[in-house]
């Protein structure tokens, strides 16, 4: 068999899928890394921290107690026990145990929701920019993503207008994030009521991801269910706020009876989430850890206020200052000929400094955007920062 036969066995869905650019750079980066250079990496959005200390513990604890066997399909009762009583304690919403599923990661959640809602042909409406796997897992499901530009007058967050405007035939749901990558915007709530209503009144789904939720700098932390609504679908994650990204857990919260169907295709999906990992969440919710991780989130807000303003000074616009997660989504400096791609490559081969361009993220003026990542010491942040600037001040 012939390499050209065994691609053109390949769907076509599979064969459109794109990469994302990041990862060629951060490949690159670690080539460099191996020849002795110094990179400052800002492309990558994982914590710098690591897995809190008492979830390290409940992880070792259940390894040692053989606790590797499968769970069901929906997670340990427990966790999603624990997850509900969650929402409560933070945010005053109760959220029944019964319409929380446990999942590989939000990614899982992501495939269960979309494959619960829509069919080949059906469209949705997504942000642009908006974290690129939205596209991918829609199109490799034959559905059409809808991607909607979004500027700093909406705080690059889709509006009721936006969506009205941009509506077509066949949409079956809309698709936002708070905070949101990669331009760490959260959604207001009179915003996502708004779209909630829309939404309602067009038969169509409402899709939060709140994969960063904890993560929120000068405005109250939130979840889409304090809308007080059974039939919104929730997805979340221990990676970011958690600090558990290789532990690959998360989950999703949605209408009772829609849990019930997304547990069954999850039995023939994944099986059920990693066993260990569950245990190790239980102790996500304890006071010392969530202790751990209000430090940590305050150590972020100062790195989001030292970043911003270093990069505007060095003509980057940032014309919002964002609410959450750890990114900054800047316009290139005005004058500046090249577009994101190539200062991306550019500025890592000739200065040392790993950034995500924004053509990961779609279309609508991606090659005037760059995302920063504010996933390192400040003292590294600065460094990268001097980099930068010595090689504006080159080209």
């Amino acid at each position: 068999m012939t390499p050209t036969t065994a691609v053109s066995r390949l769907s076509g869905q599979a064969r459109r899928v794109e990469p994302f650019h990041v990862m060629r750079l951060l490949a690159r980066a670690g080539e460099l890394e191996a020849l002795g250079r110094s990179i400052v990496h800002m492309e990558v959005g994982e914590p710098d921290f690591p897995t809190p200390g008492p979830i390290l513990e409940a992880g070792r604890r259940a390894l040692a107690d053989g606790r590797t066997r499968y769970t069901s399909a929906g997670g340990l009762p427990a966790l999603r026990r624990a997850i509900a009583a969650y929402y409560v304690e933070r945010y005053d919403t109760p959220v029944a145990p019964e319409r929380i599923l446990i999942t590989p990661g939000a990614s899982g959640a992501l495939q269960l929701v979309f494959l619960a809602l829509l069919e080949a042909g059906d469209r949705v409406l997504i942000c642009d920019p908006s974290y690129p796997c939205y596209r991918q897992v829609l199109q490799l499901m034959g559905v059409e993503p809808i991607a909607v530009p979004v500027g700093s007058d909406t705080d690059y967050q889709l509006t009721a207008t936006l969506a009205e405007a941009a509506w077509v035939p066949g949409v079956r749901a809309i698709v936002v994030a708070s905070p949101s990558n990669p331009t760490g915007s959260s959604i207001a709530p009179e915003v996502l009521t708004e779209l909630y209503a829309l939404c309602r009144d067009r038969g169509a789904a409402l899709v939060v991801d709140e994969i960063y939720q904890g993560l929120t700098y000068d405005i109250p932390d939130r979840t889409a269910f304090s809308l007080g609504s059974d039939d919104l679908y929730v997805i979340n994650s221990f990676s970011k706020y958690f600090g558990m990204t290789g532990w690959r857990l998360g989950w999703l919260a949605g209408p009772r009876d829609a849990v019930e169907v997304m547990e069954r295709m999850a039995q023939n999906l994944f099986i059920a989430a990693n066993t260990p990992a569950q245990y190790a969440a239980l102790a996500a919710f304890d006071p010392a850890t969530i202790e751990i991780l209000e430090t940590r989130r305050l150590a972020f807000q100062r790195r989001r206020d030292r970043l911003l303003p270093a990069l505007r000074d060095l003509g980057f616009g940032i014309p919002v200052q964002p609410s959450g997660a750890f990114y900054l989504y800047a316009r290139l400096p005005e004058g500046l000929e090249i577009d994101s791609m190539t200062l991306t490559s550019r500025i890592l081969e000739e200065a040392g400094v790993a950034l995500t361009p924004g053509h990961d993220f779609g279309r609508h003026a991606a090659g005037r955007h760059v995302r920063f990542a504010y996933t390192r010491e400040i003292e590294d942040l600065d460094e990268g920062v001097r980099r930068i600037g010595d090689w504006l001040a080159r080209v």
